[in-house]
């Protein structure tokens, strides 16, 4: 499935190492993927699954920084995968994309274990919200499969010991916590602060199948500058500016 190039916008991340087309209505990747990525301390050789892949920003990222890495995603949209798979070949980067969803795995993934499993899952809630008129955005920010099936998919597809690593709005922390509390342990929180007066909005949260060790909670990452923007241009921290930038480890 080749996807037109008029419906697409060429973006750069990383500081330009990464060239990922994205669709110019509907999802498109922000810093959370990348956050996701950074977050990620995967060895060359592992394997790692990519729940809801989308266009691929986040395993991407990823693979822009570890070499070798057996990369597989699962997205439930025939055009993101499209777009996925030509992201990874845009950029000199093996990667097997999936077609399907968190619920009904094809058998090739049903059939296989994992040393890593990230996700950035829809955000909200729609008990409470409102949908997006834009279907395939809709699809990837209203969450129609519970939080909860997003961690129990994955924590099945981790080989022992191995790491689920997930970003969610803050105010979801509980909903996820709950989630990954039966089936992964030594959970690990890190809190993603918009500007340093403010409180977190994001967090990150991995989790290790059969982990016993006890939960942390991370100092925070700041992402910008300043108690406000006041000029034109971004103003990330030095700590934000090395993992959107350069593609640092968040270690």
């Amino acid at each position: 499935m080749s996807i037109s190039g008029d419906s697409l916008t060429q973006d750069a991340f990383l500081g330009g190492r990464l060239i990922l087309g994205q669709f110019r209505r509907g999802y498109r990747a922000g810093v959370d993927p990348v956050l996701l990525a950074a977050s990620v301390q995967a060895r060359p050789g592992q394997s790692v699954l990519d729940l809801g892949c989308g266009a691929g920003a986040a395993m991407l990222c990823l693979a822009a920084r570890v070499e070798g890495l057996d990369l597989h995603g699962l997205e439930l949209q025939p055009a993101y995968a499209a777009l996925a798979r030509e992201n990874a070949a845009r950029n000199g980067i093996s990667a097997t994309i999936h077609g399907g969803d968190v619920v009904h795995m094809p058998p090739a993934l049903r059939a296989r274990r994992f040393d890593r499993v990230i996700a950035n899952p829809p955000y909200f809630d729609r008990r409470t919200g409102t949908p997006s008129p834009d279907s395939p955005r809709e699809t990837a920010f209203g969450e129609t499969v519970a939080l909860a099936a997003w961690v129990a998919a994955g924590a099945r597809r981790l080989e022992p010991r191995g790491v689920m690593s997930v970003i969610q709005k803050a105010d979801r922390l509980p909903d996820l916590i709950a989630a990954m509390h039966p089936v992964l342990g030594s959970l690990r929180l890190r809190p993603v602060q918009p500007r340093a007066e403010r409180p977190a909005a994001l967090v990150v949260v991995e989790g290790i199948k059969g982990g016993r060790s006890p939960a942390r909670v991370e100092a925070p990452l700041v992402l910008h500058e300043g108690a406000q923007h006041t000029a034109d241009g971004d103003d990330f921290s030095a700590a934000a500016r090395a993992l959107l930038r350069a593609g640092a480890p968040w270690e």
